[in-house]
């Protein structure tokens, strides 16, 4: 638990590029700081970011570093634009450039009041719990991972707020002001049923924003079948992209004139026309050549319409359970679809990084605009981190990366900055006379 006495040079200088979004200094200072505590913090909720918080003068209290940071006039909109602007140069001109979308759980099982959280049965952890879904767009190179925006799904209460309708029916209403309290319910279940949009609705509300701003110019689209859908697909083909789904094995083909599902398809290929898989050789996104067995061709698939689709075994005897996927690009080979999917990944590797690193699941407020910041702020973190500079370690921890500087290796580098800026502290007050523990105060309090 290293105590922040100003907020370290790398972040300093990496998020000097988001002052403008912020009204005042004292504020920007907040966030500075409280983006520091996303990094080096173990608590990664603002009490315990502020807990680690030192400064000069008299201390602020927590109320206003929570006013700075989730209430007051800067907007989470204006942040996560201008970070989207920031990033995008890293991206173009250097190679294969993806934006990948996907969804997560955010979980908060003792957080019932904290904006989107819901309870649910939760498949992958299998067992009913409270979380957020999180609908999320990274853009991917060789080299960079940079989150473009988290989004929080609004929970529907649909199913529940027409139990209750129902059940609270009644043939007449004699008094006007049950008429007025039926009235207004009925107007509030049509509110929520009207603003609450699926995960697939806000995947495009986000590939809209990106296609809008203009920084991506170069990426084309990778997604599964959990995001993918046809007013999607839609609108990245008329922005003149491509875009690479998996699709579920249950999926009608039309095939030799008849519609046959995906895995049917692939028995039959696989039991009569073995020699249709081809070798082929992809080089994914981070390096690895791996060796694939493909069968591709451009098919029918209903309001879809022609698509190429590749059935992609990873074993030369085709024993492993194939993967379909799907685009729009009919001129590409299975070669070049297998690795633009492979992109798909960098999803997965920013939720991981984030949940771990950056605090992705430690939002703990319960307006929407606080949470928005959380999880952008926290973004903003990811970003900083990859760009840090840091020297080769020389640390037997560090043996594993033969030279090359690791994430690791920069959140450490950031951490040795707030260690160095403490020393610096600690050396000037025993340079004044203070004792152990009047300096153990000072940047401990109990």
């Amino acid at each position: 638990m290293l105590p922040i006495v100003e907020v370290p040079e790398t972040i300093k200088n990496g998020f000097a590029g988001y002052r403008d979004v912020f009204c005042r200094d004292e504020g920007f200072d907040y966030v500075s700081r409280y983006v520091t505590g996303l990094i080096i913090s173990p608590n990664k909720t603002l009490q315990g970011i502020y807990d680690l918080q030192h400064w000069e003068d008299k201390k602020p209290s927590r109320r206003s570093m929570h006013t700075s940071v989730f209430e007051s006039g800067w907007g989470s909109d204006n942040l996560i634009q201008q970070h989207r602007a920031l990033v995008g140069p890293d991206h173009r001109g250097r190679g294969r450039e993806v934006i990948s979308l996907d969804w997560t759980f955010s979980h908060h099982d003792r957080g019932p009041e904290i904006y989107g959280n819901t309870k649910s049965y939760d498949y992958v952890q299998r067992r009913s719990g409270r979380f957020q879904t999180l609908v999320t767009a990274v853009v991917s190179n060789d080299t960079l991972i940079d989150g473009l925006d988290v989004v929080v799904q609004e929970p529907s209460n649909e199913k529940e707020e027409m139990a209750y309708l129902e059940e609270t029916a009644m043939e007449s209403y004699a008094q006007m002001d049950a008429v007025s309290k039926r009235l207004l319910e009925l107007l509030h279940y049509l509110k929520h049923e009207r603003e609450y949009k699926k995960r697939t609705e806000i995947a495009l509300e986000l590939v809209k924003q990106i296609e809008q701003e203009g920084h991506f110019p170069e990426a084309h689209y990778a997604f599964d079948n959990g995001v993918l859908s046809l007013d999607l697909t839609k609108f990245i083909e008329t922005c003149g992209k491509h875009w690479v789904s998996e699709i579920e094995c249950s999926r009608n083909i039309q095939w030799s004139g008849s519609w046959v599902r995906a895995d049917v398809l692939a028995a039959e290929l696989k039991d009569d026309h073995s020699e249709s898989f081809r070798p082929c050789k992809v080089r994914c996104r981070n390096g690895e050549t791996k060796d694939y067995w493909a069968f591709t061709k451009v098919v029918r698939l209903k309001r879809y319409g022609r698509k190429r689709l590749v059935i992609v075994h990873e074993t030369a005897d085709l024993s492993d359970p194939p993967r379909f996927l799907l685009t729009d690009a009919k001129h590409w080979n299975s070669g070049k679809t297998i690795q633009t999917w492979s992109y798909r990944w960098a999803c997965e590797i920013f939720h991981e990084f984030t949940k771990q690193v950056t605090g992705l699941e430690s939002s703990q407020v319960r307006k929407e605009e606080g949470v928005k910041r959380h999880f952008r702020l926290s973004c903003v973190a990811q970003s900083l981190i990859q760009r840090a500079s840091a020297p080769v370690s020389k640390s037997e921890k560090f043996e594993f990366a033969k030279g090359e500087i690791t994430l690791g290796q920069r959140c450490r580098t950031i951490a040795r900055e707030v260690f160095r800026s403490m020393l610096e502290l600690s050396k000037r007050l025993f340079s004044e006379g203070k004792s152990c523990n009047e300096v153990l105060d000072i940047l401990m309090p109990a």
